[in-house]
């Protein structure tokens, strides 16, 4: 337990030093509980908040996509060397399967163990829950195979101006598409050498730009991020989530264990990094993470902590981060291996351990292909049901309407623990690759404003 009051504590000198927006969080928190919708519908004064906490996403998000081409582009290139590249690039891809694949393990493990759907079962329509046991058990006698090749297909890119390609595809293939087709010109631009200077300059300019644009956007971080708590607190109510206590306590217990526990052990198999340190440095990226539900619109508060505090260099952050911004989404992991499971176990459907299994290997897939926006995890998580359960939302509406009910308030919590994440496996690549200064990430004094 000392690691962990160490690490509460270091997280809380961050907090120290960005008071403002820590107070915007819990002022948002109060308000949202003291003044929660009327008869479940939305008064003028939330239609307030919501029209300020949207226009705060829209403005920060409004440099997601030149950030994230320029970053790509520019980290790519200054690598150099197209094997440097695949080396970094190989790094990375295991470290983020490691923490996502120990996430899943870990939601697969506390919803079997504590049964948070099993108290919903009686709340179940009896003929609906009826129904969907019986289909289930068809799948169980006639099980199906997912078709893998189609799947990986989809995300291969093609071409961008057919209009057939675009209507066939879905926004989260199409994301892959976009991020694949800039890896390779990104390696291309590193091949050739000098040639690549007036390419690489230009976006090195508009990196720059954005991450100005970012410091810019960050003067109304404090009224955005309160509007957008108190709004969804007051939303989800004090008695839904009342009702839904030991769903939200197994997620929550689950994504505190990614926290305190996983991340802090990875950071001490494979590297020296002082994880009070690290957390310490990204706070501010944390704290944005919590209150925007989005990784994607944090993303440059990210690079900037890393860059300014974390000691991290500009071209890990440039080619890590932002892959992790759409790749890496082991807290939306960890909460759809749960949910799935709390949906079979408020209709009383037995899992065998092929299902489980699946489940796990889904929600590994379906949450890599989440778009980093708020509540994205739960379009996503359709994808899980109908294939392991093979169950429309529809068939599963009571349940999932519970789900919905809470979602904004856990995606909080879990977009911090993705953002979190991503900043976890940036230091580690870096560490590996030397591109980390440990002197810098200790050392406080020198460290550059974020917000």
């Amino acid at each position: 337990m000392k690691l962990h009051w160490h690490i509460l504590v270091a997280i809380g000198f961050g907090i120290k030093r960005n008071w403002h927006i820590f107070l915007a969080l819990i002022g948002g928190i109060i308000v949202g509980l003291l003044y929660p919708f009327q008869a479940g519908e939305a008064t003028t004064f939330h239609e307030i908040l919501l029209f300020i906490g949207q226009g705060f996403i829209k403005i920060i998000q409004m440099i997601v996509v030149p950030l994230v081409v320029s970053a790509i582009i520019v980290g790519i290139a200054s690598l150099g060397d197209s094997r440097q590249v695949g080396k970094i690039g190989m790094k990375m891809v295991a470290y983020y399967a490691l923490i996502t694949l120990i996430a899943v393990v870990i939601g697969t493990t506390l919803a079997l163990l504590f049964k948070p759907g099993k108290d919903f079962n009686p709340k179940i329509d009896a003929r609906q829950s009826q129904m969907v046991q019986d289909k289930v058990e068809a799948l169980k006698e006639n099980t199906s195979k997912i078709n893998v090749p189609a799947l990986i297909l989809s995300m291969l890119p093609g071409n961008a101006a057919d209009p057939d390609a675009k209507a066939e595809n879905q926004p989260d293939t199409i994301i892959f598409q976009a991020l694949i087709s800039l890896i390779i010109f990104g390696c291309a631009f590193a091949s050739i050498g000098e040639m690549n200077r007036p390419v690489v300059s230009f976006f090195e300019s508009v990196f720059a730009a954005t991450m100005k644009v970012t410091d810019w956007i960050m003067i109304v971080a404090t009224p955005g991020i309160f509007s957008l708590t108190a709004y969804y607190v007051a939303k989800a109510g004090f008695d839904t989530i009342k009702d839904l206590w030991l769903y939200a306590s197994v997620i929550l217990l689950g994504l505190f264990i990614q926290l305190l526990i996983t991340y802090p052990v990875l950071l001490k198999l494979f590297s020296k990094i002082r994880v009070t340190s690290l957390y310490q440095a990204i706070t501010e990226a944390m704290m944005v993470a919590f209150g925007t539900a989005s990784s994607s619109a944090t993303l440059p508060i990210t690079i900037a902590c890393c860059e300014r505090r974390a000691g991290i260099s500009s071209k890990i952050c440039s080619f890590v981060l932002p892959l992790g911004a759409t790749m890496n989404m082991d807290g939306t992991a960890l909460f759809q291996s749960i949910a799935v499971i709390f949906i079979a176990q408020a209709y009383d459907i037995h899992l065998t351990p092929l299902m489980i299994v699946l489940i796990g290997l889904l929600a590994i897939v379906a949450s890599s292909t989440s778009a980093g926006i708020p509540s994205a995890g739960l379009i996503t998580l359709a994808l899980i049901v109908q294939g392991s359960l093979k169950l429309s939302v529809e068939e599963i509406g009571q349940a999932y309407v519970l789900i919905f009910a809470i979602d904004r308030v856990l995606d909080m919590f879990r977009t911090l623990i993705n953002v979190t994440s991503d900043a976890v496996v940036a230091s580690l690549v870096a560490a590996g690759e030397g591109e980390l200064d440990y002197e810098f990430l200790k050392n406080q004094e020198v460290w550059k404003e974020v917000v």
